[in-house]
């Protein structure tokens, strides 16, 4: 009998798995391939913040990249490269973004160095850019793996749960806790309010001659040079591709040559040699704020609470919730930043009863989902 089963195993459910064995829990992590083998392994995991204007979402993924970049220093110090940020808009909808960031964030920012406006296009170099003192990049799957190390994974495909004698029934295994970490794949229970899209990235390693001395996000993103000039090119992003729902095999010949077109519109890559693919299914949600904390059970409430139809108000505090049933989802592109933020937040909340922070409630596309689809149904 495990404390706690984690249901995916990437980089959501690697670093819950961390904290929660820290505190002295046994952990079983199930995924239905191999630890990081989604879309956390095929990230360019970058730490870097939002750049953007001030705003809920903004503020919370500025607080976690502050927090992870002392957590990965201090933590996994030899998968970690501290470096600095330059992001350069692509078109002028991103530099106004660029412009409300830098006339209001706190973070240290400086003039970019004369040596790195050398390598950069005329294009990249003219446009409106803001130059970071501090950000990092870690590797993706090396650090899911040593985040994971104290949990006992199992490679297994779970596609139900069966709660019964006060613990669940995880595949081969029993948890008297349950934690959803399934990113944009099918989860093992079924609950229409919790809003998930699929976002198909695919990142490459190539060598090059060419050094690339910091982060540079751009079209994509860059990541420096490491000591035998391989350079992280990614991630592209795909909405409409699926690997559950398309048919088609991704193509990853095409994919490469978008990449490095999209790297050319930044700096000229002298004698690239690609050297591996990395693909992946991320995982956002409809509003673009993570998912974290219990899951409600709908159908229970709305047969609880009828009225919740017709916009009675109901303190969440008396909705029916799954038994010991949690989530952690939904970070978009911001995963291996996120991650140690709200995975901290979640073991806290499991082990000491810790407050979440309120806007990262599922309870909100709850409530949305009763005010709307069951409403429209209803009618």
């Amino acid at each position: 009998m495990f404390d706690i089963a984690i249901i995916g195993a990437g980089i959501n459910g690697s670093a819950l798995s961390y904290f929660l064995t820290k505190e002295g829990l046994s952990v079983a992590l199930f995924d239905k391939s191999a630890i990081a083998s989604g879309g956390s392994g095929a990230a360019g995991a970058f730490i870097s913040p939002k750049i953007s204007a001030k705003g809920t979402i903004c503020e919370l993924i500025e607080k976690a990249y502050l927090h992870s970049l002392k957590f990965y220093s201090k933590n996994f110090d030899t998968l970690t490269t501290n470096t600095s940020l330059l992001h350069i808009s692509k078109d002028d909808k991103e530099s106004k973004k660029i412009q409300d960031f830098k006339s209001s964030t706190s973070l240290l920012r400086v003039e970019t160095p004369a040596s790195l406006n050398k390598i950069l296009l005329n294009s990249a170099k003219d446009s409106e850019a803001v130059y970071l003192k501090h950000s990092a990049v870690v590797k993706a799957k090396e650090l899911c793996e040593a985040l994971a190390k104290d949990a006992k994974f199992f490679n297994e495909n779970i596609t139900s749960l069966e709660y019964k004698n006060d613990h669940y029934v995880v595949g081969t295994q029993k948890a008297k806790k349950v934690i959803l970490a399934c990113g944009a794949y099918k989860m093992p229970i079924s609950e229409p309010y919790i809003k998930l899209r699929g976002i198909w990235g695919h990142r490459i390693d190539v060598k090059t001659t060419s050094r690339i001395p910091c982060n540079i996000h751009h079209h994509l993103s860059l990541s420096p040079s490491s000591t035998d000039g391989t350079v992280a090119i990614g991630a592209t992003h795909n909405v409409h591709y699926h690997p559950e729902q398309n048919e088609e095999l991704y193509n990853l010949k095409e994919g490469r040559l978008e990449l490095l077109k999209k790297a050319s519109f930044t700096t000229e890559l002298q004698n690239v040699n690609i050297v591996k693919d990395f693909v992946g299914l991320r995982c956002g949600t409809n509003d673009y704020m993570p998912y974290l904390g219990r899951v409600v059970n709908s159908v229970k409430t709305i047969e609880k609470f009828p009225l919740l139809v017709h916009g009675k108000k109901v303190a969440k505090e008396n909705f029916e919730y799954h038994k010991d049933l949690f989530i952690i989802n939904g970070s978009g592109g911001y995963g291996f930043v996120l991650a140690p933020y709200l995975a901290k937040q979640l073991s806290e909340y499991i082990t000491k009863n810790t407050p979440l922070e309120e806007p990262l409630d599922p309870t909100r596309s709850f409530i949305n989902y009763v005010k709307k689809e069951v409403k429209n149904a209803k009618n």
